[in-house]
């Protein structure tokens, strides 16, 4: 692995990837070779997970294709030097922060969505001129087969690499001395990776997860609220690090509301065929111990040769059941309840901060409490998820859900450094801030700087 990082080194250093021209031409040249290979990329997806040509295309290629179109149309603004007001007292002074490439970065990608949580940081590593070496999952190998096809028949090996392999290889690569390390997954893998990158003094991002709530009360729509939280949760099978992880519902509507719940779910999810599969037997065996059968609360069915658990909604749920004890990351939704909006945010506050959170409400003074008092990556009120899809929008976690933030101009930031200066004319020097200082001088200084 170390002799990839040492090309791409001894590549970045020739300083061809800082050009407008340069960065232009590749955004470009992985586009095309993104429609290229589209009808092997929703194959593959579907091979590994069941993705339906639907889910996989909106959700993982259309969506790097958007984010590239994004970066092709912008990319000449954010590169642009900024200007920014100076000190009165630094006489005949400009000031500048010039946005530069970090140099050489490691993107490790994970199983729920593979394609695109690879492609997606890479979009902003090429835009800010970097050089990017990439490491699938190997839960999905159909998925990393085509990844590796896509970029390494595309691109110079000493420009941009897709690394194959398990583990280990990851362990390889974490250790060696990059410049940034993007990495999406679990809090314990990403643990490991910190602890790693911190040994080399390597900066990180970290795009986690957590236990992501969900708050409905009386003032909304059920089968509008039910439908958008039926739809955030169940996509890709439950696998999607902002998916709701569990529901908060106002006792007085409980009932109501998981009728209405199990209503969409047989709507929308009747058909198994394009249902998500969960990644592997592992997961699979994992997510069938967190299921209490005397607390589900609708039709559930799951197939262990097809790796299959249907949509399952549980009710009767608190924290001290196994499934509020760690992030599900599967399709099954427990369902609590609470009677005061003032103690839920109460409790809510001693738990850690999640990726996401998701308000249903129609009371102004509700949505303001909840959004203004407890911490969250992003989230969404009257809506599940979609907050991902604005470009605009930075996405991350907070504490134990992530550090740092990417997608559109915020990836370009995220792989770039802002490096300030300034620069000063000559034509005048005044001998104010020049030793021998005195009395008069000093007065002066403070005056102006009060």
């Amino acid at each position: 692995m170390k002799p990839y990082l040492d090309q791409q080194r001894e590549f970045f250093q020739t300083e061809a990837t800082k050009s407008y021209t340069f960065r232009i031409e590749q955004l470009k040249k992985l586009r095309q070779a993104i429609i290229t290979h589209e009808q092997a990329i929703l194959d593959a997806l579907k091979k590994d997970l069941n993705k339906s040509s639907f889910e996989a295309y909106t959700t993982e290629i259309g969506f790097t294709l958007l984010s590239i179109r994004s970066a092709i149309r912008s990319l000449k603004r954010w590169m642009r030097i900024k200007k920014v007001p100076t000190p009165i007292y630094q006489l005949n002074t400009r000031s500048y922060i010039k946005n530069e490439p970090l140099g050489n970065v490691l993107i490790i990608g994970p199983y729920n969505y593979p394609f695109q949580l690879v492609i997606e940081p890479l979009v902003g590593a090429i835009a800010a001129g970097n050089t990017a070496i990439m490491k699938p999952s190997e839960f999905t190998k159909e998925t990393e087969k085509v990844l590796e096809k896509v970029i390494n028949e595309t691109f110079d090996p000493k420009y941009l690499k897709v690394i194959t392999g398990d583990y280990l290889v990851t362990g390889e690569l974490i250790k060696l001395k990059f410049d940034h390390i993007f990495f999406t997954g679990s809090t314990r893998v990403g643990q490991i990776v910190y602890e790693a990158a911190s040994k080399n003094l390597v900066p990180v991002t970290l795009e986690l997860g957590g236990k992501s709530p969900t708050i409905v009360d009386e003032t909304v729509n059920l089968k509008v609220a039910a439908r958008r939280i039926a739809f955030g949760k169940f996509i890709n099978a439950g696998q999607t690090c902002i998916a709701p992880d569990y529901i908060y519902v106002k006792k007085d509507i409980h009932d109501a509301f998981v009728k209405e719940l199990n209503t969409v779910i047989e709507t929308m999810y009747s058909n198994y065929e394009d249902f998500g599969r969960i990644v592997n037997e592992r997961h699979f065996n994992r997510l069938l111990s967190l299921i209490n059968k005397d607390q589900v609360a609708n039709h559930h069915h799951y197939d262990f040769n097809d790796r299959l658990i249907s949509p399952t909604v549980m009710k009767n749920v608190t924290w001290d059941d196994p499934i509020m004890k760690e992030e599900i990351f599967g399709p099954i939704l427990p369902v609590l309840t609470y009677e005061s909006i003032n103690q839920l945010i109460f409790e809510l506050k001693l738990k850690e901060r999640p990726l996401a959170l998701y308000l249903f409400s129609n009371n102004k003074v509700t949505q303001d409490k909840v959004f203004n008092q407890l911490s969250f990556g992003g989230g969404a009120i009257n809506d599940t998820i979609m907050h991902v899809s604005n470009p605009d929008l930075p996405f991350g976690g907070i504490g134990p859900s992530g550090i740092g933030a990417y997608h559109g101009k915020h990836s370009f930031e995220l792989f770039s450094h802002q490096k300030s200066y300034i620069k000063r004319s000559t034509w005048l020097d005044l001998p104010m801030a020049y030793p021998p200082y005195s009395s008069k001088k000093e007065k002066l200084i403070r005056r102006i700087m009060k």
